[in-house]
């Protein structure tokens, strides 16, 4: 199956019935995936920016999957990953998985670091969104705040560390600055026409 346009992806998401802070996140990572995607694609990079705004859009799909869904029982990321895979969305599986924050603390920071751009954009992008677009530091710092053992450890601070480094190269591939992070808007639109749809 082809990576879902926004209105089909936006559906994928009202199937699940989020709630309105779930969607405000899923939004804004998409938002600024979108933004990173269509900075880097402009500059010649390799990519598809479809499937870097979708996989934002439904990565944490595994936060919504009834308790009896044997995905909800995988950790986070990975679960949304064989979600979408089992539902025809292979693609957008890679992204899903290796989003985490958590992955910055462990074995998997290697494979993140050689992931495909798309993948680095949704991961970096679900580091900058919160409710709203913030730089990284203030999201590390709300961790640091909710999660004082491992994200104030030698530990935290080397996956911060890693952070940086994922913030540079995908910075450098859009070619901007942190601080010119921006959101592209188009999830408000999608959701209301696939809202229509059904």
């Amino acid at each position: 199956m082809a990576v879902p346009g926004r209105v089909e992806a936006a559906s994928i998401l009202l199937g699940l019935d989020p709630p309105e802070w779930f969607v405000r996140h899923s939004a804004g990572v998409a938002e600024v995936a979108s933004f990173l995607a269509a900075r880097a694609a402009a500059r010649g990079r390799s990519l598809d920016p479809r499937l870097a705004e979708t996989a934002g859009l439904l990565h944490d799909v595994d936060k919504l999957l009834p308790a009896g869904d044997p995905a909800r029982h995988l950790s986070h990321g990975r679960g949304s990953a064989a979600w979408l895979r089992r539902n025809g969305y292979a693609e957008l599986a890679e992204a899903a998985a290796l989003h985490p924050v958590t992955r910055l603390l462990d074995n998997g920071t290697s494979r993140l670091a050689d992931a495909d751009l798309e993948t680095m954009i949704v991961a970096y992008a679900d580091k900058r969104v919160g409710q709203r677009l913030v730089p990284m530091a203030r999201r590390f710092d709300g961790w640091r705040r909710r999660y004082p053992g491992s994200w104030s450890s030698a530990e935290g601070r080397r996956a911060e560390t890693r952070a940086g480094r994922l913030e540079r190269v995908v910075c450098e591939a859009a070619g901007i600055a942190p601080g010119a992070v921006r959101r592209r808007r188009w999830v408000r639109r999608a959701l209301t026409a696939a809202r229509k749809a059904r």
